[in-house]
């Protein structure tokens, strides 16, 4: 019998994975977005860009529509935020235990799943990136490589889920401590996610500008500072994607960072849990981070302002 996955939240990234899995496995997706759960049962999950594809998999967008059913796994791919409201609403399908797994951006979201008691969770970072463009469809931008590792458990139960990612076409390395890979993949996204922001959606601005570059640069030397401080390591290079794009050694995509997209629909971000984390563990710490403080500043303003321009646009 075939694995069930639940992929919790089918926008960018979950919409990829979903897409993928359904090839390996049988997969049911649970997302808030009405619309787009009906535009996936209606003609199934399209994915264009890189590895176009159509799964024809389930979707809801009411969790009560899942009670008796028996995963697997359930794999986290929304905001941070709303990682505790959709696992007490999915409290009917914890009763088969399964492996309850984090590939969220942020810093929480494993604690929140470690609330389960008994389950075991699993921790980890892909490199892919995507964005949803509408009711049934996700753009591919970038693939890479995805990590995962045992929070609660051991490697051995990471193994299955890691194969089948694997066979999808989305090549898995299990670690026994994901937390090196969770951190550089931070470190990242605290600094690119919201530059990606502040420059409008503009990716070429990021690496084209002397002084974007330097800020950057000041940017991850902090964060990595604070990553330190708290007794962590990483994996590989934090910045090690940027370096690739500085060096010529692949395009300048046009993708600049989920975060954008969030400001251009007006909706939360997760700066909070990404620089945010960065800039109150450095304060608690010790360690100075005047160029994160400043940032987290003004992304929490554009945030605000994007809200305000959906809500009253001119």
């Amino acid at each position: 019998m075939s694995a069930h996955i639940l992929v919790v939240g089918c926008g960018a990234i979950g919409g990829l994975l979903a897409s993928a899995l359904a090839k390996v496995a049988k997969v049911t997706a649970y997302d808030a977005n009405a619309a787009h759960v009906r535009a996936i049962n209606t003609g199934g999950l399209r994915v264009t860009g890189k590895s176009p594809r159509v799964a024809h998999i389930a979707a809801t967008a009411e969790a009560s529509a899942l009670a008796g059913e028996r995963f697997d796994a359930v794999i986290f791919l929304i905001k941070s935020k709303a990682t505790a409201g959709a696992l007490a609403e999915l409290t009917p399908v914890l009763a088969g235990n399964p492996m309850l797994v984090t590939l969220q951006n942020g810093m929480g979201n494993a604690e929140v799943l470690l609330s389960v008691p008994n389950a075991t969770v699993v921790r980890g970072v892909t490199m892919n990136a995507g964005r949803y463009i509408g009711s049934g469809a996700i753009e591919n931008l970038i693939e890479g490589t995805t990590w995962l590792g045992p929070v609660r458990g051991d490697v051995e139960s990471v193994r299955p889920l890691a194969a089948l990612l694997t066979a999808a076409g989305y090549p898995t390395e299990i670690l026994a401590d994901p937390m090196g890979a969770v951190w550089s993949k931070f470190v990242f996204n605290c600094v690119m996610n919201p530059l990606g922001a502040l420059m409008m959606g503009d990716n070429a601005a990021r690496h084209e500008s002397p002084e974007m570059r330097a800020l950057i640069d000041d940017m991850a030397a902090e964060c990595m500072a604070v990553v330190r401080a708290l007794g962590g390591s990483f994996a590989f290079p934090p910045l090690e994607f940027v370096a690739k794009m500085r060096a010529g050694e692949i395009p300048i995509s046009k993708h600049a960072g989920s975060m954008a997209l969030d400001i251009e629909r007006g909706v939360p971000t997760e700066i909070d849990e990404l620089t945010g984390f960065i800039v109150r563990e450095g304060e608690r710490s010790g360690v100075p981070v005047p160029n994160c403080k400043a940032v987290y500043r003004l992304t929490k303003g554009l945030e605000l302002a994007s809200r305000n321009r959906v809500a009253k646009p001119r």
